[in-house]
């Protein structure tokens, strides 16, 4: 029986049989000036489909730390809409890649809170909120792949963090995460992405909160 205290890339949840385990290939750029990058998507033959409002909740696993094993498991409410993601540990390579599962929640918790009742219940504790407006651009059939289910970009506006654009693919199978990255490579020179982020939002919010409460521990203790 496999131990999920030692194996990272155990399951924490139930594979539903219309769930498809996928490969997740993304990085993301801070950015200054959003509209240059949408222009130049535009351009590039992506479309806009929408803009999101995004509110994700991070769980850390009772038996082992995420922040460690470099694994995720989130409730996302996309526009109110619930969804669960468990992302797997970081495979070997430059740009981020890992399995990755997700499925909506509703109907039968259409808000969310019983999911997060049961996480709560199981042991795992609920780390931070992030919370963000998305716009998305979505490759057209001349721009994507055969070989990549979804070839997207999205511009964040992050809570507390900043803006970034990502670029992502989504693979079916180990072997197109080369072809994706070498996507993603190719789309960041074209749109003039060059400085990269490997944290999560997580990651920078946890560590933009953390240094906030040095500094104001220190002013009050300077001021005794």
């Amino acid at each position: 029986m496999r131990d999920p205290q030692r194996d990272p890339n155990y399951l924490l949840v139930p594979l539903p049989r219309s769930q498809v385990i996928m490969f997740e290939v993304e990085q993301k750029y801070p950015i200054d000036n959003a509209g240059a990058i949408e222009a130049k998507l535009i351009e590039a033959g992506f479309r806009a489909t929408g803009t999101e409002t995004h509110r994700d909740t991070y769980y850390n696993h009772p038996c082992r730390d995420f922040a460690q094993s470099k694994e995720a498991l989130r409730v996302r409410r996309i526009n109110g809409t619930p969804r669960i993601t468990y992302k797997g540990s970081k495979l070997p390579g430059t740009i981020k890649a890992r399995r990755e599962l997700e499925w909506e929640l509703g109907p039968g918790d259409a808000s969310g809170e019983n999911t997060e009742e049961l996480l709560r219940h199981l042991g795992f504790r609920r780390v931070a909120e992030v919370g963000k407006t998305r716009n998305v651009f979505q490759a057209s059939g001349d721009v994507a792949s055969n070989d990549l289910t979804v070839f997207s970009v999205v511009i964040d506006e992050v809570d507390e963090v900043g803006r970034f654009a990502e670029i992502e693919c989504i693979a079916e199978k180990e072997a197109d995460i080369e072809l994706a990255r070498e996507k993603i490579e190719a789309l960041a020179d074209q749109l003039g992405l060059h400085q990269t982020e490997s944290r999560s939002y997580l990651t920078m919010l946890l560590e933009i909160r953390t240094a906030a409460q040095r500094s104001n521990a220190a002013r009050d203790s300077a001021g005794q």
